[in-house]
Parts: C-alpha cells; sequence; structure tokens
C-alpha cells in the first residue's frame, strides 16, 4: 500500500501560493503597481473592466525590462530585489519574494509588453496558467504595460466570493490610494469602462495630494507631524478633533513608504485622541515612518502588509507624543475661512505650531491674562467657584496656546437654556457649553494631582457609611477596580458576599448621591478586556469630571462665568470634553453675516 505523503504538482502549488497573495482583484492592481513604482516610474495608468473583476491593464514608464528578463520574471522566486541572504534585511523596494506575477500567471490569462530605454525593440510576453505561450518581439514605448485576464478562470471557486463590481472597484481604489498617498510624484490616472473615476497629477507638495483623496476639508484643518528619534524620523499629517470618520478606513501608516497595517501603531494613535474625540469615532490621520531596513522585517505576511520592528517601543512613544503635541490645545469646528482667527495653520515651519509645539513639550499650557474679564460692573479678578463649580484651581501661569480664545478677556452676555454661556469675541461671537467645559477642566485636574501626588486622593469621608448591595456580576467587577477606585479617592470595603461600604468619596463628588454614584460606576464603566491601566484610570477620571461637573441647566452667576473663565484659561486641550464633545464653537462675524443673508 503506497504512502499517504505525495508531493504536490507545480501547477497546484502555484494556485495554493497565488490564494496567499492574491485574493481579489484588487491585490492584483496593488502588486503591479508596486513593481511599477519600484521599477522607478513617474506616470502610471490603471484600467479596469468591470470594476477589475474582468480585467485589469497597468501601464508604466518606468525602466522596463529586455527579453531575458521578461521571460524569467513569471518564474516562482525570480526577483531583481535581492541576490543573497542578507539581501533580505536591507530591502527598501516593496516586492522582494518573487512571488507576485507567477501567482497572478497562475490564475489568470496575463500578457505583457515591455522595453528598456536604450533598446530597439520591446518584447512580448504571453503566459496562461503559469506557462509561457507566446514571446516575440514588439515596438512599443518605454516602460511596461501588463494586460490581466480572465481572472480566477483557473480557480473558479474563487471568483465566486467576488463582491459586485462596484465593490471590487471600490477595493481596488482603496489600493491605489494608499499607494498614492506616499508617492505624490508621481502621477496616476484610473479608468474603467473607458471612463476616468480618478486623476491624480504629479505633486510637490504632499498636502495637495492629500487634499485631492481625503478631501479639502482634511487639508485645511491638517496638522503637520513631525518626530524625530536616533535613525527613526516621523512625518505626517492628522486631523484635528473636529474632523472625524466613523472607521479607520483613513488611518495610513507607511514604514519607509510601505503601507502597512499594525496594531501597535493603530493603539498609539488611538491613545493620542482619546478624550478628544467621541466615542466610536476616528481621526485622519497619515503617518510615514523612516527606518532603516535592518531595524523592520517586511517578511512576515505574503501580502507584506504586516511587518516587524526591532523596537516597537520607541515607535509607539514616539508616535504617541507627536501627536498629544500636535493636538493640545486645538480649538474645535472652525468654519471654513476661520483658520487664521481661531486656529493654527498645518504647517510645521508656521511660528504658532512652533509655538504649539514648544508649550506641549510641557504638557498642560497654562494662561497668564491682563486683560481683566469684561463684565457689566463685574470683577476684576476671577472669584472663587461656589460650591456647584468644585474646581483645584492652578498656580503656575504661562504664555498660551495661541489660536485658543483667552475666555477671560471676551464680554460675556448671558445664559442660553441654563447651558450655553455666550460671550462677544473681537472676531465674531463664541458659545461655550459650560458643563463640557467644567468636565474637561476637572479631567485634567484629576489626571494632574494623580501625576504628582498619586498616594494622596483628594477624599470626603461619609459621615455615615453607605451599604450597598450589589448582583454578583456587578460586585466581582467592583472588587477587581477596587484599587484603581482607592487611587482616586474612594474608600470601599467588601461586607460580605454581595455587599461593600461605601466610606469616603473623591472630593468633587462630595455633594453627590453616593449609593447612585457607585451604581452609575458600574453601568457606564463596562468591564474592557485587554484595556492597560492608564486607560482603565482615564475612563474613571472621565467618569469623575462628568459626574462632579455643573449640570447643563444649572443657572451661573456672573461670579461663577468669571472664576470658570479664569480657570478655563490655564486648562490644556479645551477643544473638547473627555467623551469628544465639543466645549466651545466659535462663530466669525463671516459667517454671521452669511447666515443673516448680508453677504
Amino acid at each position: 500500500m503506497p504512502g499517504k505523503i505525495v508531493l504536490l504538482p507545480a501547477d497546484l502549488t502555484n494556485k495554493i501560493a497565488a490564494g496567499e497573495v492574491i485574493e481579489r482583484p484588487a491585490s492584483i492592481v496593488k502588486e503591479l503597481v508596486e513593481n511599477a513604482l519600484d521599477a522607478g516610474a513617474t506616470d502610471i495608468a490603471v484600467e479596469l473592466h468591470r470594476g477589475g473583476c474582468e480585467a485589469i491593464r497597468i501601464t508604466d514608464n518606468g525602466e522596463g525590462m529586455d527579453p531575458e528578463d521578461a521571460s524569467l520574471a513569471f518564474s516562482r522566486y525570480a526577483t531583481s530585489k535581492i541576490y543573497q541572504f542578507a539581501d533580505i534585511y536591507a530591502v527598501r523596494s516593496f516586492g522582494f519574494r518573487g512571488e507576485a506575477l507567477p501567482s497572478i500567471a497562475s490564475i489568470a490569462r496575463l500578457e505583457m509588453t515591455t522595453k528598456k530605454k536604450d533598446s530597439l525593440e520591446g518584447t512580448r510576453v504571453v503566459v496562461e496558467e503559469g506557462e509561457i505561450r507566446e514571446r516575440s518581439a514588439v515596438g512599443c514605448p518605454v516602460g511596461t504595460s501588463i494586460l490581466v485576464s480572465n481572472i480566477f478562470d483557473p480557480v473558479p471557486v474563487r471568483r465566486k466570493f467576488l463582491k459586485s463590481e462596484k465593490t471590487e472597484q471600490g477595493q481596488c481604489l482603496d489600493a491605489l490610494i494608499r499607494l498614492a498617498l506616499a508617492h505624490p510624484e508621481v502621477r496616476f490616472r484610473v479608468t474603467d469602462k473607458g471612463k476616468e473615476i480618478l486623476a491624480l497629477p504629479r505633486e510637490q507638495d504632499a498636502g495637495q495630494r492629500l487634499a485631492l483623496l481625503l478631501g479639502t476639508d482634511f487639508r485645511e484643518g491638517m496638522l503637520t507631524l513631525t518626530g524625530q528619534r536616533p535613525a527613526i524620523k516621523l512625518t505626517g499629517f492628522a486631523s484635528g478633533p473636529a474632523l472625524t470618520r466613523t472607521n479607520a478606513r483613513h488611518i495610513y501608516v507607511y514604514a519607509n513608504k510601505r503601507f502597512i497595517r499594525d496594531h501597535l501603531i493603530n493603539h498609539a494613535i488611538m491613545t493620542a485622541y482619546r478624550n478628544i474625540i467621541a466615542a466610536k469615532r476616528y481621526p485622519l490621520v497619515v503617518l510615514m515612518l523612516e527606518l532603516p531596513p535592518q531595524d523592520l522585517d517586511v517578511n512576515v505576511h505574503p501580502a507584506k502588509l504586516e511587518v516587524r520592528f526591532r523596537n516597537p517601543r520607541e515607535i509607539y512613544e514616539m508616535i504617541l507624543e507627536t501627536l498629544a503635541m500636535a493636538l493640545a490645545g486645538l480649538p474645535p469646528l472652525l468654519g471654513a475661512g476661520d483658520q487664521e482667527r481661531f486656529a493654527p495653520a498645518g504647517t510645521a515651519n508656521h511660528p504658532q505650531y512652533r509655538f504649539r509645539v514648544e508649550q506641549a513639550l510641557k504638557r498642560y499650557t497654562l494662561s497668564s491674562q491682563e486683560t481683566p474679564f469684561a463684565f457689566a460692573k463685574g470683577p476684576t479678578n476671577p472669584l472663587p467657584l461656589c460650591e456647584a463649580l468644585p474646581l483645584f484651581p492652578e498656580e503656575e501661569s504661562q504664555d498660551r496656546v495661541p489660536g485658543v480664545p483667552a475666555f477671560s478677556a471676551l464680554t460675556y452676555l448671558g445664559q442660553v437654556g441654563g447651558t450655553y454661556l455666550v460671550f462677544s469675541a473681537p472676531e465674531g461671537m463664541i458659545i461655550l457649553d459650560q458643563h463640557a467645559a467644567h468636565e474637561r477642566m476637572l479631567f485634567e485636574s484629576l489626571k494632574r494631582k494623580a501625576r504628582e501626588a498619586p498616594q494622596e486622593p483628594a477624599s470626603q469621608r461619609l459621615l455615615m457609611p453607605e451599604v450597598i448591595s450589589l448582583p454578583p456580576r456587578e460586585m466581582a467587577f467592583l472588587l477587581e477596580s477596587l484599587a484603581l477606585l482607592q487611587e482616586c479617592g474612594f474608600d470601599i470595603e467588601p461586607f460580605g458576599n454581595d455587599t461593600v461600604v461605601l466610606k469616603a468619596l473623591p472630593a468633587l463628588l462630595a455633594q453627590g448621591d453616593p449609593k447612585g454614584m457607585i451604581q452609575s460606576f458600574l453601568e457606564e464603566f463596562p468591564e474592557r478586556q485587554g484595556a492597560s491601566l492608564a486607560e482603565k484610570k482615564e475612563k474613571i477620571y472621565a467618569f469623575l469630571a462628568c459626574k462632579g461637573a455643573v449640570k447643563a441647566t444649572h443657572p451661573l452667576s456672573p461670579a461663577e462665568v468669571a472664576a470658570l473663565c479664569g480657570e478655563l484659561d490655564k486648562t490644556p486641550f479645551i477643544s473638547s470634553c473627555p467623551h469628544g464633545r465639543p466645549v466651545f464653537i466659535p462663530f466669525s462675524f463671516a459667517q454671521l453675516e452669511k447666515m443673516f443673508k448680508r453677504r
């Protein structure tokens, strides 16, 4: 009886390998455009037929190939990128494994014409099911043109998994956009059934390419990012808190111009935006990492989307620090034309931006105001707030961030709906959400006090301890969180199987309902598997700040508003509350005139 182990035929192994590299038409577009970029192309045309489901043609003006290389290129593991094992750790090109062309040829018909600059004639090669069927000399322009047709005919089961033509077309465009963002110097043109669907001219300014691909709203409000560590450089762009999306599709990360997906980097990005944007919202971010090729392992996945870094922690910290510096103190929700009035310019060379970075390095941006608060017969100095506004006053004072209003210097007009404070500003009008503003101040104060005196949380002992009975699941979660709650000022002790005794509350919650506070905590603080200690602490700080802040519909006296503004001027990250809601919204005179149809 023969053995059970057999050697698979070459055509079967080729199709299996192709399944790892070529998942859908977009994979073909990605691999062929990357080859064109590696060949030095500055002009790339992509022709799709039925969204790429029927045929795909990629034409470039790269260096082309001679007849010998044109034939050898379809052999598995044939590559021009590496010649010995050590070269794997010095790769700066996109592809080097020698799998793209033979993988595509094994699941489709492939026709290639190519010519080098100094050649008198080009070469035409036709490959079907992995075998070269035809090779001949032809006249053609310098560069390479590859037509892929009969896609997935040799593997019809794969064709059944394709989506609609529009969906596959969208996937192809996504693959192109990822490449185009990193190569603004290359012209791209995409057509489908002869109709142009994307045209990107060559750009010297990466911001212009971003505007074309991600929208002018991103271009107008984007922050320029720059970071430097030994042997590592970070550049890129990021949106402010007012511009977000419902998914993470607009987060683009590149390592040596290679688009990658990395959970650690994504975590660093979202950590920087935590408590600045609303839950389940995602920023627009383009990050470009440049590092020595030996510090980057690109041979992790056949599709080359996943990589490994030699120093992942250093990269994580650099991204988090760079984004946090750029985001510190940004004003929210800007209208077109208000950028110069209320926000910093979006270039790293702008003096306002440099000033912001310098101040953000100090973590907090506190304010000293020479202009007294403008009240009708109001006080000239901030007054202590009443019990409705428990605050921890700051003691330091520094120059404030440009572009952020000095609230103490604005003219207070009044309160609307018991919630919104209206101010007259030199450039227009500003509306402030009193709860969101107070919430952000308390949140930052809690974090500061936790850093400065982690063993001395501000607590208020209860005259009579509160006995609280809880369901088993909530009881277990509360017991797991006891250490964190104690650091925040709670004093809770177990008292039987389903009961705890609450002896003290954080000082800013002293006026609240103790039992209701614990129950609200258990309802609003869901269990988060895998969350870091810092994330859990900030979640609790956000909860405490929300519960301790002055409520909406609560009337404030002019003295209380003055004190609120004085503290707000000393608070960093005032564009939004810890839950991502805007603290204030500016209206320029131009916007007001437009609303009233005066212009």
